[in-house]
């Protein structure tokens, strides 16, 4: 099933989801994709730097590497297309009215908004607060 464009839609659709856990982003130099699966990351990306993964600070701090930050996800459960236009800057500006960084990374099906952890309920509620605003 193809994923929704219309902003508005979108917007008013987002069903914003605290996720529990405490992520944590690390680069493994030399590191290719598929390398330290063992760790369960939540995503991974290929950097010509190296292999950046996000997983749970646990996990990062048993196996012993290095990470800035900690960080809370929330998942956006409204299944926007991947051609969507505005839904990522709709979300990064009203997290950015609050100086809260906003590190989107997107699925198929949902959009993935990593925070800084101390500020995760903040920003759950000016999520929620966006949808209802647009319902209106």
């Amino acid at each position: 099933m193809a994923g929704e464009t219309d902003l508005a839609w979108l917007i008013a659709e987002l069903e914003p989801r605290l996720d529990g856990r405490e992520l944590v982003f690390c680069t493994i130099v030399g590191a290719a994709y598929g390398d330290r699966r063992e760790l369960e990351p939540v995503a991974a990306m290929q950097e010509a730097e190296g292999l950046t993964l996000v997983l749970e600070r646990a996990r990062a701090e048993a196996a012993g590497l290095d990470y800035e930050g900690a960080f809370r996800m929330i998942t956006l459960q409204v299944h926007s297309s991947l051609e969507a236009v505005g839904l990522t800057a709709a979300v990064a500006d009203r997290l950015a009215d609050l100086e809260i960084g906003a590190n989107v990374i997107a699925g198929y099906h949902h959009d993935h908004v990593l925070v800084p952890a101390d500020r995760a309920g903040e920003a759950l509620r000016a999520l929620e607060a966006l949808a209802a605003e647009v319902r209106r």
